[in-house]
């Protein structure tokens, strides 16, 4: 097929002047090289990784648009105080956008890309995809089933690589349990069904009525509402049942993750054992993995005895640390499961030109549970 000379990609842009601008920008098509594939972008999600690059540390309820269609411009002002934190980012251009899927419209000469062509694929990696075309490594792209549309392959990567990953750090390190917060997102309904066909408990953590119904629906049997009174002795009551010493928080932020510490190690103090006064001998761990609550991060270690760990915890150092086999394995369950397990379901389709209008924006950056956004960069803006 004939491809344009060009196509419009987002990128994101803090100046000097404490200003953030998300606009779409001019690209040449490139030729792809030998081993390079050109695709088609259909389907791109937002992510709540996607927003970190794309918002920086801006004020955006004080983000506003301006222009029309692909002219669109997307500003809001950045603080001093994130400024310092920027620094290294300010006058660059960074594209956006973590996954999406498309069809492969144009390939290099080896042999592997060439296979692809007129194939649909999801790709991952730093990618750039809220774009009309990418050139991306051919080894990048995951050739989907033919019966998955780009739609159902849009989300192949962050989300259910996570999942997966939590499960494959629970047994590296010689957990059998998980406790999970913020666990009715999507990616929790994944690892809820993740958890169910592998055997293992997890521990759910929500914070409305509407989310423990979501997934005890899934029929997730571990279920918990901070919102209720008797929250923390509901914890500590589930994590002794199911002797969870692991917990991947999404908040980030306040004690939850504390919270979550100090309810192992009361778990652990209800079977008999010697005493000790640097508490269980048993390692409880929580990673962080998200920053939902932007307040900072609170704990009372003199709470935890002495076997414990809270550190960050990002897919991509995980993938870079794992066997070559593991990530393999990953991604052909994904592949196998995509329109079971792995399946993503979304609320608003929208343009590229759409993700810089200001009020849709304050929507989907609001990241609510259940409304999730996917940017169709083929759509007319």
């Amino acid at each position: 097929m004939t491809l344009p000379e060009s196509y419009k990609q987002m990128f994101s842009t803090v100046s000097e002047d404490g200003k953030l601008t998300l606009a779409l920008h001019e690209k040449s098509m490139p030729t792809p090289g030998a081993d390079e594939i050109i695709v088609r972008i259909e389907a791109t999600p937002i992510n709540p990784s996607d927003h970190a690059v794309m918002f920086g540390g801006a004020t955006m309820a004080d983000a506003s648009s301006s222009g029309e269609g692909v002219n669109k411009v997307l500003t809001a002002p950045v603080s001093s105080l994130a400024m310092a934190a920027m620094k290294g980012r300010v006058g660059q251009d960074l594209p956006v956008g973590n996954e999406g899927a498309g069809t492969v419209v144009s390939a290099g000469e080896s042999e592997y890309a060439q296979s692809l062509i007129g194939k649909t694929v999801a790709v991952m990696g730093g990618a750039s995809m809220y774009a009309e075309y990418r050139c991306v490594p051919a080894t990048q792209a995951m050739p989907l089933l033919p019966d998955c549309t780009a739609k159902d392959g849009a989300s192949s990567f962050v989300n259910p690589l996570t999942a997966l990953s939590f499960v494959e750090t629970m047994r590296l390190e010689g957990h059998r349990a998980i406790v999970h917060t913020a666990a009715a997102s999507n990616l929790g309904q994944m690892l809820n069904k993740i958890c169910q066909a592998d055997g293992i408990d997890i521990v759910n953590i929500v914070r409305r009525q509407e989310q423990v119904n979501i997934l005890k629906d899934l029929g997730a049997r571990y279920v918990l509402n901070t919102s209720s009174d008797t929250f923390n002795e509901e914890l500590i009551d589930a994590i002794d049942e199911t002797g969870a010493t692991i917990a991947f928080d999404a908040t980030g932020g306040g004690s939850l993750a504390s919270n979550i510490l100090i309810a192992m190690e009361a778990a652990a103090a209800r079977t008999p054992a010697a005493f000790s006064i640097y508490g269980s001998t048993k390692h409880k761990q929580v990673y962080l993995y998200g920053g939902l609550d932007t307040s900072p991060t609170e704990f009372t270690p003199r709470s935890y005895g002495m076997a414990w760990s809270m550190g960050a915890w990002l897919l991509p150092n995980f993938l870079a640390k794992a066997d070559l086999d593991v990530g393999e394995r990953l991604r052909m369950r994904v592949t196998e499961e995509l329109k079971t397990t792995f399946a993503s379901h979304y609320t608003h389709e929208i343009s590229l030109s759409d993700a810089l209008d200001s009020q849709i924006v304050e929507r989907y950056n609001a990241k609510t549970t259940g409304s999730k956004f996917l940017i169709c960069p083929q759509l007319e803006m």
